[in-house]
């Protein structure tokens, strides 16, 4: 006899993110100057060097971008001729170049296997020109890579530690052009706020100008304050943007809700305030036992069937009629499935929720309804539609 039993329940972890005191903020860690930021960088190359475990010659790209690469440098060779080496691999080189990069300096690639490469491990990068969205080559790059994974396989296991087919150069690009900003004899600084709010964005330029001691700064938008470089930083732009960024600010939080439904997260931001409403909510659960029975006839039986006795017609099972049994062709063997199906519903009274003023409040009021998160997401939304939740609700 065998037994299935599925139990259907649904568990979710809540995380409430509770805060009884607004902290200030450095507008450092808040807004960033326009302009001052990285640029991406990408380039196509080769890793040479492998143990048998590069492209193999399927990918055909590969081993015309060698047989290319050879010809430059006055070797002959055919394409075909070297498919059978899978000791090289190609790959894209992507960068970031950081504001204000000096030429000469070195910064950080990462190497990606386009190929069917198993692993890029103890291999060399070739020089690799790495180009910005303009099409200018901005650094370039070359050096023995560093994957920190393995990849070991025989014929029927294969263990694998981190992703052996992604592989990094520390320092492994030298730039070779600078992107041009003149960043000290700019009249006036941008600052932008990543998430627009024009209460932020009015407390940061109230907060600039109290330390400048002059309206200097004033807001274009939701995102955006612009500074005026006053007199006494004329050619100190440096000095002036590190003055404005160890400004503290209060910021003016949102109140939102935050569902995630596919790990069961929710989270209540601290201006999330109920109206009184009354909330009836029941849980369901449902419990499916399945049991299977096999009737099997006795062996040397008339009946025949899966170990003796006149064998029957050749054929798969068949169902039958009602859907309960299946049967093997000339047989007596049956297969019967006994489905037991519970379904249970909490029958839940009214629960008043009275007006909450603080986030304690409205945890302290959901708590008495003893609620899963998955209930959480299911309340907040009708709260939402009557009207009794002030708050912003996002699905993540």
């Amino acid at each position: 006899m065998k037994k299935i039993f599925v139990k259907v329940s649904l568990i979710f972890v809540a995380l409430l993110v509770l805060s009884s005191h607004v902290h200030a903020m450095r507008i450092k860690d808040m807004a960033d100057v326009k302009g001052v930021r990285e640029n991406q960088l990408v380039g196509y190359g080769l890793v040479v060097g492998l143990d048998g475990t590069g492209d193999g010659k399927d990918s055909k790209f590969t081993f015309q971008s060698l047989a290319s690469m050879l010809e430059r440098m006055g070797v002959t060779v055919n394409a075909k001729d070297i498919e059978k080496a899978q000791n090289v691999a190609a790959v894209m080189v992507t960068a970031d170049l950081p504001a204000f990069a000096n030429m000469g300096s070195r910064i950080d690639v990462t190497l990606s296997s386009i190929g069917d490469a198993k692993s890029l491990t103890a291999g060399t990068l070739l020089v690799t020109p790495l180009k910005g969205a303009d099409g200018k080559v901005y650094a370039v790059a070359q050096g023995p890579v560093s994957t920190d994974a393995f990849s070991v396989s025989g014929k029927a296991a294969k263990v694998t530690k981190n992703f052996p087919t992604v592989a990094r150069i520390v320092g492994g690009a030298i730039i070779e052009n600078e992107i041009p900003y003149d960043f000290i004899n700019k009249g006036t600084l941008s600052l932008i706020l990543p998430r627009p709010d024009f209460t932020n964005a009015a407390r940061v330029a109230k907060i600039i100008n109290s330390a400048l001691k002059s309206r200097a700064a004033r807001t274009l938008d939701a995102g955006t304050i612009e500074v005026e470089v006053p007199k006494e930083y004329s050619g100190r732009t440096v000095e002036l943007v590190a003055m404005i960024e160890q400004l503290d600010v209060t910021p003016d939080k949102s109140s939102m809700v935050v569902f995630n439904e596919r790990t069961g997260t929710v989270v209540l931001g601290e201006n999330v305030r109920i109206a009184t409403v009354a909330i009836a909510h029941g849980n369901l659960s449902i419990e499916i036992k399945e049991t299977a029975d096999v009737s099997q006839p006795m062996p040397f039986s008339q009946g025949g069937g899966l170990f003796g006795g006149r064998p029957g017609p050749s054929g798969p099972p068949v169902e039958s009629r009602d859907g309960s049994a299946i049967v093997a062709p000339g047989a007596n063997t049956a297969i019967t499935y006994d489905t037991d199906i519970g379904v249970q519903e909490e029958n839940n009274k009214l629960f008043i929720v009275k007006s909450t003023v603080t986030i304690s409040e409205v945890v302290r009021a959901l708590n008495a309804l003893g609620v899963t998160p998955r209930d959480l997401m299911a309340i907040f939304q009708a709260l939402k539609i009557a009207g009794a939740l002030h708050a912003t609700i996002e699905v993540m």
